[in-house]
């Protein structure tokens, strides 16, 4: 399934994408698409559902966040050797860990907002997990049974703030509109390998990213068990398991950066895709 949120913000509905693409209203029979409808049992009764019968939705009105009542949002740095390598870093031995702030998340066509003050704003194509079930020290054996699906995310990030200002990386990952997440949650069924999906971003058309899943340093399941290790993952927590090479930050012969006016379209395989405009702050 594709389950999606939609409407303005602050009055978002749930709904779904059937297979012919129509956004149908899941609204009468969910309050939204949260930690509480993330269960097994819920996804399980939405998935018998026969679509068709659900009523479609008019226009084309704005998607959100496919996730209400975010948690937390726990991100995995240098991922990809190939980023490591442009960052001038050496791959590490063990998955670097930072969080980013639940008020930075946005919808997959929100406008970014690049803060006052901000010099090098960046981009970082993603593939976000969303928890469904508590994790607390689990095996990686069993870590994906704990997953409700996946979701398209580009970790934005100002790197003066996260390189120059001294402590750790979050001050530069937890901007407000830093989190553009969706169009869909997409469930475990329609995409039952985490390792199979391409990544590719590109700014005013064009291509700056162009990685694949499979290249991970850390795959998902390694990923979850050892976030479990040292914090409990709940339902409806995210998690963003790093960005393949092609960052502005490591362009050369100069760095790029996001400048106000800049477009931003990603996407990943059966995640669908983003567009995102920058904004002066």
């Amino acid at each position: 399934m594709k389950l999606v949120r939609y409407g303005q913000p602050g009055a978002e509905r749930a709904g779904l994408v059937d297979a012919q693409g129509t956004l149908r209203d899941l609204s009468m029979l969910l309050p939204d698409i949260g930690p509480a409808q993330l269960a097994p049992r819920t996804l399980s009764a939405l998935a018998a559902l026969d679509a068709a019968r659900l009523p479609a939705v008019e226009g084309a009105p704005r998607l959100a966040c496919p996730v209400a009542g975010i948690g937390k949002i726990v991100c995995v740095g240098l991922n990809y050797a190939d980023h490591a390598r442009e960052a001038g870093l050496a791959a590490p031995a063990e998955p670097v860990l930072f969080m980013k702030s639940t008020s930075a998340v946005s919808g997959p066509f929100d406008a970014v907002r690049i803060p006052p003050g901000a010099r090098k704003t960046d981009w970082e194509v993603e593939l976000g997990v969303v928890i469904g079930t508590p994790m607390q020290h689990v095996p990686e054996a069993r870590a994906l049974a704990h997953v409700a699906g996946y979701v398209l995310a580009n970790d934005v990030s100002e790197r003066s703030y996260q390189m120059e200002r001294g402590g750790q990386w979050d001050k530069g990952k937890g901007c407000d509109t830093f989190a553009p997440i969706g169009p869909w949650l997409v469930t475990c069924d329609e995409l039952p390998d985490p390792h199979a999906v391409g990544l590719w971003l590109e700014v005013n058309g064009e291509r700056m990213q162009d990685g694949h899943t499979r290249d991970f340093l850390f795959g998902v399941p390694a990923v979850l068990a050892y976030i479990s290790a040292f914090m409990t993952l709940e339902p409806g927590d995210i998690v963003l398991t790093g960005t393949p090479a092609g960052v502005g930050l490591g362009k050369k012969p100069e760095p790029r950066f996001l400048r106000a006016g800049d477009v931003m379209r990603l996407g990943a395989t059966g995640l669908g895709e983003q567009r995102l405009e920058c904004v002066g702050g």
